[in-house]
């Protein structure tokens, strides 16, 4: 087979395993079932044939050794008692035909030849006309030319309910079919469905183990993978927590010990750096602590005042940040948790884009969004989604002044969905980036 039969099979031959499985079914199905007819066809047709050769073996054999055995002018009284339905006798040459050649005609001859011994030397010929109609003609012992009349059956007529019956037989096998690939695709379907909702940070539900022992162990081997991603998960968080815990001590006598040297150029480096280990250890502690669902209690607050407050905060230091809109309500949210997606939304416009701006509208549903701008450079779009992953930072992150820990985002996202929000990032038309949360 060549590579463009291969492509041109490649393109016809449908992508989605229901349809794969499903035309394999049919077409399996309607070939056994096209084989099935044609035995049966071809096995009429072999009935229809014996039944006529042995009518004319056993028959025709008597009927000319009565007509011989005859005085000739009484032959002629018996030509129609002795036909049948398929063939007749005619005294006298018949009508003009043409030399037959055919298989039916020469099993014909050789059946009546060895049915009356071969006495009587018989020729074949065939009758034009729309129906097929052969001529057997012999000689009979007294010289009179005999003629057998044979009109050859074809297979017994169908009966005209089997159409019908055929149409039901065939929609049975589709219904049939579209159960059996529904039945096997189901469970595929639910476990892709489960696949795509895994999220080890949240209490989902667990995939149903009913139905066939194959899909229950693979149901049960699902959840079982996603109790232990969830208990790996679990158990870095405790080890950061645990490490940034116990850097805590260490670093506050690495502090007081700075505090007390003399004034020097390296004193103030060792300071610097001590506070940049203390930030890390802090993001990691925080990102341990949002990882378990942050315990504070859902509380409602007025959301204009809420932001109003935040940015007042962060312009009074002589940031500038900028509202662009506002709603009034309320909503039910976790506030501490809201005001640290919000600060580190903002933070981070201000660090990569020196300004930032928010956004403030009401969706369908009652929907919030909130959303932080500015017009910094801005993420790649492939790198977006690892943008929010722990520990990650790019490129033009990686250096002492602008550059963090890489939990940011991942503290804001577990934050995210331990206030029942979605979050998102994406970069603006004319250049920077816009972090959004939507309260639902």
């Amino acid at each position: 087979m060549s590579v463009a039969t291969l492509a041109t099979f490649g393109r016809v031959w449908p992508s989605t395993l229901r349809s794969r499985i499903a035309i394999i079914l049919l077409l399996g199905l309607a070939i056994a079932y096209g084989l099935s007819f044609s035995v049966l066809y071809a096995e009429r047709m072999m009935s229809a044939k014996a039944v006529m050769l042995g009518t004319l073996e056993s028959d025709v054999a008597t009927s000319i050794a009565v007509l011989d055995r005859l005085p000739a002018d009484q032959r002629a009284d018996l030509t129609d008692p002795l036909s049948r339905g398929n063939y007749r006798f005619v005294l006298g040459p018949g009508l003009p035909g043409v030399p037959d050649h055919s298989t039916r005609g020469g099993e014909i001859a050789a059946t009546i030849s060895d049915a009356i011994g071969h006495r009587f030397p018989i020729r074949m010929e065939a009758i034009p006309g729309d129906v097929t109609r052969l001529q057997a003609h012999l000689t009979l012992t007294d010289g009179t030319p005999l003629t057998i009349d044979i009109t050859p059956r074809g297979i017994m007529p169908l009966a005209g309910w089997l159409p019908y019956v055929f149409v039901v037989q065939m929609l049975l096998i589709v219904l049939l079919t579209w159960l059996a690939v529904r039945q096997a695709t189901r469970p595929l379907a639910d476990l892709a469905a489960a696949a795509d909702a895994l999220d080890p940070n949240k209490k989902g539900e667990v995939m149903s183990d009913s139905g066939p022992s194959e899909v229950a162990h693979a149901a049960r081997a699902f959840n079982a993978m996603r109790d232990r991603i969830a208990h790996y998960l679990e158990e870095r968080v405790q080890i950061l927590a645990a490490i940034s815990h116990d850097l805590q001590t260490p670093i506050t006598r690495m502090r007081l010990r700075a505090d007390m040297a003399d004034e020097s150029p390296e004193r103030t480096k060792l300071l610097h750096d001590i506070g940049e280990i203390e930030r890390l250890v802090q993001d990691g502690i925080a990102y341990a602590r949002s990882s378990h669902g942050n315990g504070e209690k859902l509380s409602r607050i007025d959301l204009a005042s809420f932001i109003e407050s935040l940015c007042y905060d962060y312009q009074d230091t002589g940031k500038p940040v900028s509202i662009l809109g506002l709603v009034s309500g309320t909503a039910s949210t976790k506030p501490h948790a809201l005001r640290r997606i919000l600060s580190n939304f903002i933070d981070n416009a201000l660090k990569f884009g020196g300004a930032a701006e928010v956004s403030v509208e009401r969706r369908e549903e009652g929907a919030i969004a909130i959303t932080v701008m500015d017009r910094g450079p801005g993420i790649p779009g492939d790198q977006i989604e690892a943008a929010m992953q722990p520990f990650f930072r790019l490129e033009q992150s990686r250096n002492r002044e602008t550059g963090g820990s890489g939990l940011g985002l991942a503290i804001a996202q577990q934050l995210t969905a331990a206030i029942g929000g979605t979050m998102r990032l994406y970069n603006r038309d004319g250049g920077g980036l816009a972090a959004e949360l939507v309260i639902h």
